[in-house]
């Protein structure tokens, strides 16, 4: 069914008494659970069931990519969620309302991906549009032809990354998207506009938006206005108007019920007044009964196709790892446009010379996605657009792609999403920006989310193709440089570069750059430094290995075997703590070696000057050190 046709007296009649069903699915998940949040879904599950029973989207074309898409930001309202796809053949409802909530079950206090039918996990509060936004950009680079609905809570209109994506859907055109805001005025600590002022159908004008105000517990309005959203050449929003609880009288308008659950009292006199089968003894079965599978909570990956050409720095060549990575980024574009090749959707918030995506955006306009100053939207925006048939890189300053959007990656995370961020200004390299650029916290931060790969490339060769390895494997990647422009490393003999045309990146390999008595670890724009390092060692005899550990949270620890006898010495632009020789420090602990490492890293914030001169400030530079090596080894 579609939105195009009439809606009938039999439409009206089914939705009317699906909703009843759905309220006291509602109902009895929540109470069974004893937890849960019954109001908000009670108020949002007409919209939902009108959207599910005339947009393109059913149980038999989930896997196709040309599917509508529904996305559910505020994610508490899970129990109309899974009523909503229960009752429309997506899984067993029983099931959902029998495990709601329940440990090891997938239907979850919040949405999750892994549940067939939902599109995107939330919970955290403003991210829903941004990664509605996501989808509606992949369709656009995907040149497919599909809806996207999202629905908002009022409450969460209070939150900022709203009004980045409600600026960035206009400023794309993304006409397929028809937002519903939940407007039932109430929120956890009361009446919205108390707790808050906000205007909401001011701000969506405002920003671009077409804005059409509606009953929303009535089906034939709520259906004219999504019709006439398809009508309409800008993105709209549907503020419908809502009571919270609604269905039964003693629910209705008291904001207690947002995150408060029947007592069973409750729920028999709440099923009489709805017309419902009290059957709770059925549920608290199927919840005695529950076993729990792991690999329900498995979420998998789209394959993508991609194709680059092997390239290769001289060692003549000083350059910075962030050109390499835009050659490897325009190479990677230029390809996805042969036939078979999966498209790439490249995110820049307004540094796109500095973080050279330029050519890009200049050659490839339709793959380059202007986000301005958006952070916070722009990574969920990304990591939404992986999951919908693109390969998607995000590329920003460390602070801006690692720090301030950390939340964000751990939600891309949570989503298995496919993002590729790449922050083309790390550490202390990051130079004359001082403290508040220089990221030295990137390493340690990803550390906390767990599926999050890290790599910190040493010189330009290992970038390019450290990228493209990142674009054509599964998983969220942070490829993180530094500014400054490096020298090629060279191998041991000095004749060729160490990672040219014969060499093949993998992720968590220890490079030996120089054979030694004993281990300098580093990664990064340390790397030449550390070279540096041995090479004043050797003047004195001493000799000194050099590892390039460029995954620095999963390096390959076979490398340091040969010199668990000896201290390992960690050299890294980064918090001296939570760094590489974190990672170490845990490794060595946990097989019980009693490696000794000394840390080299930052023990504060650094500087505003030149590289070189700050880490000669702060006892960094390649002459300090090797004096310090010394007399540790002394």
């Amino acid at each position: 069914m579609t939105f195009d046709g009439k809606f009938t007296q039999a439409d009206k009649q089914e939705l009317e008494k699906l909703a009843a069903t759905c309220r006291g699915d509602i109902l009895k998940c929540t109470s069974l659970a004893a937890s849960g949040h019954p109001g908000g879904s009670m108020s949002t599950i007409d919209m939902l069931l009108t959207v599910y029973k005339f947009a393109n989207i059913s149980p038999e074309n989930w896997e196709s990519t040309t599917r509508d898409r529904v996305f559910v930001s505020n994610g508490h309202v899970s129990p109309c969620v899974y009523s909503a796809l229960g009752r429309n053949g997506f899984f067993d409802i029983d099931q959902a309302i029998g495990e709601f909530r329940l440990a090891g079950s997938i239907y979850e206090g919040h949405i999750e991906r892994m549940v067939k039918g939902v599109e995107w996990t939330t919970g955290n509060l403003g991210q829903g549009l941004s990664a509605a936004c996501g989808a509606a950009i992949a369709g656009k680079i995907r040149d497919e032809d599909f809806n996207v609905y999202c629905f908002m809570g009022d409450g969460e209109s209070q939150k900022g990354q709203i009004s980045e994506a409600r600026r960035f859907a206009v400023q794309h055109d993304l006409t397929n998207i028809t937002a519903f805001i939940d407007y039932n005025k109430l929120q956890i600590s009361g009446n919205i506009e108390e707790v808050m002022y906000q205007n909401i159908k001011d701000d969506y004008a405002a920003a671009g938006w077409h804005v059409i105000c509606v009953d929303g517990h009535d089906f034939e309005k709520l259906y004219g206005a999504i019709a006439y959203a398809h009508t309409v050449d800008q993105p709209v929003l549907i503020l419908a108007e809502t009571v919270m609880g609604k269905g039964v009288s003693f629910m209705e308008n008291i904001h207690g019920y947002h995150g408060k659950p029947l007592t069973e009292d409750q729920l028999a006199d709440a099923l009489k007044e709805l017309g419902i089968e009290n059957d709770l003894d059925k549920y608290k079965k199927i919840r005695a009964d529950f076993v729990y599978d792991p690999s329900h909570h498995e979420i998998s990956a789209p394959e993508v196709k991609v194709k680059y050409a092997n390239k290769e720095y001289g060692l003549d060549v000083k350059t910075d790892c962030r050109s390499a990575f835009g050659d490897a980024i325009y190479e990677l574009v230029k390809n996805s446009q042969e036939d078979g090749m999966t498209p790439f959707a490249v995110f820049d918030c307004d540094l796109a010379g500095s973080v050279k995506t330029d050519k890009v955006e200049k050659d490839f306009p339709v793959n380059f996605i202007q986000s301005g100053i958006q952070e916070h939207h722009t990574a969920t925006t990304a990591g939404s657009a992986s999951c919908n048939g693109v390969v998607s890189f995000f590329a920003d300053f460390g602070v801006f792609g690692v720090d301030e959007v950390y939340n964000q990656q751990r939600l891309n995370d949570l989503n298995g999403a496919g993002i590729k961020t790449v922050t083309t200004h790390v550490g202390i390299d990051v130079g004359e920006d001082g403290k508040t650029h220089q990221c030295l916290d990137y390493v340690g931060a990803m550390r906390n989310i767990f599926g999050y790969r890290v790599i910190v490339p040493a010189d330009p060769n290992q970038t390019y193709k450290a990228v493209c390895y990142a674009a054509e494997n599964p998983g969220n990647f942070l490829v993180a440089m530094g500014r400054s422009k490096i020298n090629t490393i060279a191998d041991e003999s000095g004749s060729k570069p160490a990672f040219g045309k014969d060499y093949t990146f993998e992720y968590g390999k220890v490079d030996v750059l120089r054979e030694g008595d004993f281990a300098i670890a580093t990664y990064g724009a340390m790397t030449g430094r550390a070279l540096q390092v041995a090479d004043i060692l050797a003047k004195d005899g001493i000799k000194a290995a050099v590892l390039n550990c460029s995954a620095p949270l999963h390096p390959d620890m076979e490398a340091f075997e040969k010199y668990e006898n000896m201290p390992v010495f960690v050299y890294e632009d980064h918090n001296e703590f939570t760094g590489l020789a974190a990672t170490l420090a845990n490794k060595f602990a946990d097989e019980g070696t009693g490696t000794r490492l000394v840390r080299f890293g930052a023990r504060g914030y650094a500087y505003s000057g030149k590289p070189d001169d700050i880490l000669k400030l702060i006892g960094l530079d390649p002459a300090t050190v090797a004096e310090e090596i010394k007399s540790e080894l002394k």
